[in-house]
């Protein structure tokens, strides 16, 4: 677990990229923001969390059985811990997106849209 790193992920190292690529300037990791979101872009308060799909459990539900009891109270830990942190964000009047790990691999161009979709729809 100690190689497991919580930032700058390769899935943030990508979508991070492409965002750049199209000219959208962002801060990372805020500190200051409930969660620390992983992109954020705070003159339209917009927070982007990239998720791993393990460790926020995607599709959890369907595998936690198979899971130790103590992954399985780390991950229903987890995402308790980012629904509470999406709800304070929101009622600070923030905007957030959640990206899973595999969206980006599979098509980080989509994921980007979506980001750039949010982002047009908040300065109108």
């Amino acid at each position: 677990m100690s190689r497991i790193r919580g930032a700058d992920t390769g899935p943030e190292r990508i979508l991070r990229s492409e965002l750049h690529n199209r000219g959208f300037r962002f801060f990372k990791h805020v500190k200051t923001l409930p969660g620390r979101p992983d992109i954020v872009f705070p003159r339209v308060r917009v927070a982007v969390f990239i998720d791993g799909d393990f460790w926020h459990g995607y599709r959890f539900p369907r595998w936690k059985a198979k899971l130790s009891p103590f992954w399985r109270e780390k991950i229903e830990g987890n995402r308790i811990r980012d629904q509470r942190n999406f709800r304070r964000l929101r009622a600070k009047g923030w905007t957030v997106i959640r990206i899973w790990e595999h969206d980006v691999r599979f098509d980080v161009d989509a994921c980007a849209d979506r980001i750039c979709h949010i982002i047009n729809m908040t300065t109108l």
